[in-house]
This record gives structure tokens, C-alpha cells and sequence, in this order.
């Protein structure tokens, strides 16, 4: 068996998800973290919570590429 040195799923990309405790599927309300670089958001929708993320992975592909 070989293992990998590049993780399919890499640590930078580790997130804790936090829902209010009052959040809904419409009404998706919480806080994310990630557990790298301890860099945190709330966010008031589903939209918003995958726009973070889409900017922590832009950010991430932007670090791992040289950029």
C-alpha cells in the first residue's frame, strides 16, 4: 500500500460549522471557522455560507498555486 502525501481533503480546508440555535432550512443563520488559520464569518443564509467558502477555497488555490 502507498500512501499520499497530498491529502485528497487538506487540513487548510478544515472548518467548524456552527447553527444558531433558532436556524431554520429557510432561514440558515450560523457561524464557520476555520481550524487552520482560525479565520472566522457568520452568515445569514445558505447563499452567504457558500460564498465564504468559495472565497476561503479561491483564497487557498490562490496560496497553493503562488498567487
Amino acid at each position: 500500500m502507498i500512501l499520499r502525501v497530498d491529502s485528497k481533503y487538506p487540513n487548510r480546508r478544515t472548518y467548524v460549522l456552527k447553527l444558531a440555535r433558532d436556524a431554520t432550512s429557510e432561514e440558515l443563520r450560523g457561524r464557520i471557522e476555520n481550524l487552520v488559520t482560525l479565520e472566522h464569518a457568520d452568515f445569514t443564509s445558505a447563499i452567504e455560507l457558500c460564498e465564504l467558502l468559495a472565497r476561503d477555497v479561491d483564497a487557498t488555490g490562490a496560496v497553493a498555486s503562488g498567487g
